[in-house]
């Protein structure tokens, strides 16, 4: 609010001695005067020559008037009112408008206040309210757009011009969890393109967290690797250990029921290689066909 001064009136006086007003040179002795700058005035010169002009009524404001001044602007006490509400603003704040205009408080805000967006009526001064991305909202106009409640201290998230809470932003726009089907609010797994919580993806046999670990899938279930060598993988008719598919010896001989690494699927006598090439089979081994013949 603009600095309100006043009200006030000038000076007046009586004197024992001879004393005349500056202008008409009347005798000011045992009469009321006006000092104006530093002169001695009558009453009759003063609002004749010296008095301001009311801002508002446009008369001279008299010696025997109070006056309040803002801005170099001057008015009678009962003139200086609400130019919208007529509230006398003496004693009251005020709002001092470019046009001119003085409002009370409330017909300023409501002139030039802003609007709340829920609402559009004026959010007045000092009222609570909620201001995001250079607009405003009445506390209780601020409302989740889909359940209807007002955010006030509650974390939310914007989608356009809308507003959500938490919650039923989760419930409306978060993914969900492959395997619980619950929203993912933070984080999360990506597995064969779907969304999992972190835990949520665990081993299907022990139940450990498989986030930042190897492991492998069998039967669209997931096992860390122990769990999957332990129980799952098939045992190389070779060297007898798990095939898992990690590391060396990714790829896998299959024949009639018995499985074996690629880089165990060779002869019994001469170790050849046998991947990809003619064998034979004698009882639990292998044999090229040039050890076979020496058999």
């Amino acid at each position: 609010f603009a600095y309100q001064e006043g009200p006030r009136s000038y000076l007046t006086s009586t004197m024992s001695e001879r004393f005349d007003c500056y202008y008409c040179r009347e005798n000011l002795h045992g009469k009321k005067y006006v000092k104006k700058d530093d002169k001695h005035v009558c009453p009759k010169c003063f609002d004749k020559l010296c008095a301001n002009t009311c801002a508002e009524c446009k008369k001279p404001i008299g010696a025997d008037s109070k006056e309040l001044h803002h801005k170099n602007r001057h008015w009678h006490e009962d003139c200086f009112r609400c130019a919208k509400c007529y509230k006398p603003l003496a004693s009251e704040p005020f709002n001092a408008r470019d046009d001119g205009k003085i409002m009370c408080g409330k017909c300023g805000a409501r002139e030039d206040g802003n609007r709340c967006q829920g609402c559009y009526k004026v959010v007045m001064p000092g009222s609570q309210n909620v201001e995001y991305k250079n607009k405003v909202w009445h506390e209780d106009c601020f409302k989740c757009f889909e359940c209807k409640q007002p955010i006030r201290t509650k974390s939310f998230l914007a989608k356009g011009e809308d507003i959500y809470c938490a919650p039923c932003n989760d419930k409306k726009f978060a993914k969900k969890c492959f395997h619980c089907k619950q929203a993912i609010t933070s984080g999360g797994i990506s597995y064969q393109d779907q969304p999992w919580h972190s835990e949520c993806f665990v081993c299907h046999t022990c139940r450990k967290s498989l986030a930042s670990t190897r492991f492998t899938s069998h039967e669209n279930n997931v096992y860390c690797v122990d769990c999957f060598k332990t129980d799952v993988a098939k045992k190389c008719h070779g060297c007898k250990n798990p095939i898992t598919g990690f590391g060396h010896g990714t790829n896998v001989v299959n024949y009639e029921g018995y499985s074996w690494h690629e880089y165990c699927f060779n002869c019994k006598k001469c170790s050849l290689s046998l991947a990809n090439k003619r064998f034979v089979i004698s009882g639990e081994h292998i044999y090229c066909p040039d050890c076979a013949k020496k058999l």
